[in-house]
């Protein structure tokens, strides 16, 4: 846990302007971009948190480190000029977002503070304008490359211009698509869990410490960890039964026991800002009985029946029963973080590559009893359905043109942010310390006209 606590820290951390060194503070800058400075001291900050990660002592790796800097410095100075703005409140939900991660990872706002050796209001407040900077920074990159699209021409030149030799293999790759449906409990096959949702809000009620109870016993585990606290968050990022309580109560108050997809809830409001609430809660999720599995498994294998006997169509069948939401209303299909259908078979689940590997394109195989990923995931019955197999082969534009337009596009990216680069830093003051002109990272960055130890304090 603290490893992924240091891994954290590396990323929100961003820049702490003081070193110690025999009890002294010490500093200095080692590089200006226009008005803008970087110290020794964001650079020796970084560098520490990648050795508590394991890294190995590689004093070079600080070349690399200010590299990152001098890149985010000439993009916040840009996104300033071109009057990009951050709000504050996009600095406080980047803020609380962060803080929120890192509180999970290490195990409570307590442990927390005492790793930090601070407040977390007194360490959001010394972050906040790191923090800003690196909003700008990245507002301003997607500022540069967000018209960016690519022809089919396009894509079909850079494939032609690739090495015929060096072109990427594609595993096994299949298009493949599944109907879900989940046990429906009675009201008497609920109770139970109901009854412990009660009897754990009882405790809190009586005196018990909420946040105490929520790491022993919500069975919603990524929020457990924090002493079942949410962060702040919008009605949009909960379920309407969870936003309609979250919201009409006052700070302070603790809700009843109420019903989602996900189980049995309770909640306390903590804060409210806005159109934000910060709630913490504690779950007891349902779990299914036999006769609740059973009578699903008689609904999946009439519906099978249907599928195989052509009763009715594979799309029509999953938007009208399937009970996956993020497929059902893509006519069942699963796609990946890129939207695509085509999934490499090493990435499916174990359970899906074994139901669809005997099958032939266009078969469905028989609903299977699954269970979701996580502590609380749900049990259900699934029909996996196979549209499209393609063989294993080497990268062609007749298989692969998505994927070839994605890395067509990447480049063109890439590119246009190396030109973009390019043009400003010959247009601006940059001055770096004659201590890291050795670095082969930093070349482009030095001006060979310039003494950069003169413009700089040591």
């Amino acid at each position: 846990m603290i490893k992924q606590l240091y891994v954290l820290l590396f990323c929100v951390l961003g820049s702490v302007n003081l070193t110690f060194a025999q009890g002294k503070i010490v500093d200095r800058v080692v590089a200006t971009v226009g008005a803008n400075i970087i110290l020794q001291s964001d650079i020796d900050m970084q560098y520490s948190q990648n050795l508590a990660q394991g890294m190995s002592p590689n004093e070079d790796f600080k070349c690399y480190i200010l590299q990152q800097l001098l890149t985010q410095k000439l993009l916040a100075q840009q996104a300033v000029l071109d009057s990009i703005e951050v709000s504050e409140s996009e600095v406080d939900d980047n803020l609380n977002n962060r803080l929120n991660v890192m509180t999970r990872q290490a195990g409570g706002k307590e442990r927390l503070e005492s790793f930090l050796n601070r407040s977390l209001l007194q360490y959001k407040e010394e972050m906040r304008t790191s923090v800003a900077e690196q909003l700008k920074a990245q507002k301003m990159q997607q500022n540069i490359v967000q018209k960016i699209d690519v022809t089919p021409l396009e894509v079909k030149r850079y494939f032609e211009g690739l090495n015929k030799d060096s072109l990427p293999y594609f595993d096994t790759e299949v298009e493949i698509g599944e109907i879900v449906m989940y046990p429906v409990l009675t009201k008497e096959e609920k109770e139970a869990s109901r009854k412990r949702a009660e009897d754990l809000r009882k405790q809190i009620v009586d005196g018990s410490d909420f946040g105490t109870i929520a790491r022993l016993y919500s069975e919603d585990k990524g929020s457990a960890v924090a002493g079942g606290d949410l962060g702040f968050s919008t009605r949009d990022n909960y379920v309407k039964e969870f936003s309609a309580v979250a919201f009409k109560l006052k700070p302070g108050e603790i809700s009843q026991v109420f019903e989602t997809e996900y189980g049995f809830h309770f909640l306390q409001v903590l804060e409210r800002r806005g159109e934000e609430v910060r709630a913490r809660h504690i779950l007891v999720s349902i779990k299914p009985t036999n006769a609740s599995l059973e009578r699903t498994k008689v609904k999946m294998d009439s519906l099978y029946q249907k599928l195989i006997n052509k009763k009715i169509d594979f799309y029509t069948a999953a938007t009208q029963y399937s009970d996956n939401k993020e497929t059902k209303f893509n006519g069942g299909m699963v796609t990946d973080q890129n939207r695509s259908t085509l999934i490499p078979v090493n990435k499916l689940e174990a359970s899906v590559f074994t139901a669809i590997d005997p099958l032939k394109a266009g078969e469905y195989s028989q609903p299977t009893l699954f269970q979701e990923e996580g502590p609380a995931g749900k049990s259900g019955y699934r029909i996996s359905f196979l549209k499209t197999r393609i063989p294993p082969h080497k990268a062609n534009l007749d298989q692969d043109f998505s994927k070839i337009k994605e890395a067509a596009s990447e480049d063109k990216t890439r590119r246009k942010l190396s030109e973009w680069f390019e043009s400003r830093r010959t247009n601006t003051f940059i001055a770096i310390n004659e201590d890291f002109h050795k670095c082969d990272d930093l070349k482009i960055w030095i001006k060979p006209i310039e003494n950069a130890s003169a413009n700089i304090a040591k």
